[in-house]
């Protein structure tokens, strides 16, 4: 099986990451990450690629003048490594527009709410803000306006009366781990395109019924 070839950009502890190597491990998972950059020379989920044997590269923004620098540095990494998918996760920072451009429709991030509410930083503080009893996460195509590329899968999540910003982040992203895996898969299979910049399946059906907060 030709699998599709995976980078990831990260930038802190790599907990995203680490669910897609676990996936990429199983023998019938459609992708492989050949590579995974971080912004941060010390980053702890570089720690998860050197276990998994997987190339890592250590590119510190600091090192560079300017942003589009920095990003045509990452550029020259991902396609030196043929990489086909560009996996943003908890890389915390903005690329150029160019970069994104260079890697439209072929780069895809995941954000801890149900966009296209609740953009940008703060998201948890934001959705217990607004009172919503519903919250989630998304994997969308990475455009660049921030947080607004099309959604390709999301999970939603009950937001609790008495929730913190700290218990429904990480009610979030347990469902994180599992939604961006699933989303590689969809895409390294075949099975998402894009259309009039909306994602639509070739084999997905439509879900029926509905998820009720709080439960009926």
């Amino acid at each position: 099986m030709n699998k599709m070839k995976v980078a990831v950009l990260i930038s802190g502890r790599g907990s995203n990451l680490k669910a897609l190597i676990d996936a990429a491990a199983a023998p019938d998972y459609p992708a492989e990450i050949v590579l995974v950059i971080s912004n941060v020379a010390g980053a702890a989920g570089l720690g998860f690629a050197l276990d998994a044997r997987i190339a890592t590269a250590a590119i510190p923004h600091g090192d560079f003048a300017s942003r589009e620098e920095f990003d045509a540095a990452i550029d020259m990494r991902l396609r030196a490594a043929g990489a086909d998918l560009v996996c943003l996760a908890g890389f915390m920072r903005i690329l150029s527009d160019g970069f994104v451009r260079k890697w439209q429709e072929r780069m895809i991030n995941v954000h801890p709410s149900l966009l296209p509410s609740f953009k940008g930083t703060e998201v948890h503080e934001q959705a217990i803000a607004a009172g919503v009893r519903i919250s989630g996460c998304t994997v969308h195509y990475v455009i660049p306006e921030l947080d607004e590329g099309p959604p390709i899968a999301q999970a939603a999540v009950p937001v609790h009366v008495h929730d913190t910003p700290e218990t429904l982040a990480a009610r979030v992203l347990e469902q994180e781990h599992k939604l961006y895996p699933l989303a590689v898969r969809l895409i390294a299979e075949g099975r998402v395109q894009l259309y009039n910049g909306r994602v639509i399946f070739n084999d997905v059906a439509d879900a029926n019924g509905a998820l009720f907060s709080p439960p009926l």
